[in-house]
């Protein structure tokens, strides 16, 4: 019992002590991160793509990637993630497949092109936390497909350079437009 009575003391001394260790930070003026904004701004979520939409942005992707020869993977996706419509290209890598689907689906569900992940990621150790994100991915070539102000969906697309895909992607995106 006197073991247990000793145990739980310095137990609780240690408690008591390291206590400062859960003291705010404080902010880091040089962190991009430590700003607050008065108010959040984002594209608002509307209804679901349809699928004769869906096949339009990808008609209009796979049309600017054939011109161009470059064979591509084409994704689009819900507002939620979720697979609406796709298309492989003949010698389009078979990773391309779920990276297509990845970056479209990174796109929807955080509302913005994956090339702002990329970008980010390329501005130091502030933004190392990225990748921890559920569902991220920080490689250009995922855009939102937005109507009438909302997101309805997303466009991705793998198979090239990451500025291929991008390119490719946003002639997808703007056939909605």
């Amino acid at each position: 019992m006197r073991r247990l009575t000793v145990l739980a003391g310095a137990l609780g001394a240690a408690l008591l002590l390291s206590s400062g260790a859960f003291a705010q930070v404080p902010a880091d003026p040089s962190n991009p991160n430590e700003a607050v904004p008065d108010k959040a701004t984002f594209t608002p979520y509307g209804e679901t793509i349809k699928i004769a939409e869906a096949k339009k942005v990808a008609a209009a992707a796979l049309d600017e990637a054939t011109k161009r020869g470059w064979p591509m993977c084409i994704s689009v996706v819900g507002p939620t993630g979720d697979l609406i419509y796709f298309e492989k290209m003949d010698d389009c890598q078979y990773a391309s497949i779920e990276i297509s689907q990845h970056k479209a689906r990174t796109a929807a569900r955080y509302r913005r092109p994956t090339v702002v992940f990329e970008r980010l990621l390329g501005k130091g150790p502030f933004f190392s936390y990225l990748p921890s994100l559920d569902g991220f991915i920080g490689s250009r070539g995922g855009n939102p497909i937005i109507v009438g102000g909302k997101i309805v969906g997303a466009i991705g697309v793998s198979g090239g350079t990451g500025s291929q895909d991008d390119t490719i992607s946003q002639a997808g995106a703007a056939a909605m437009k």
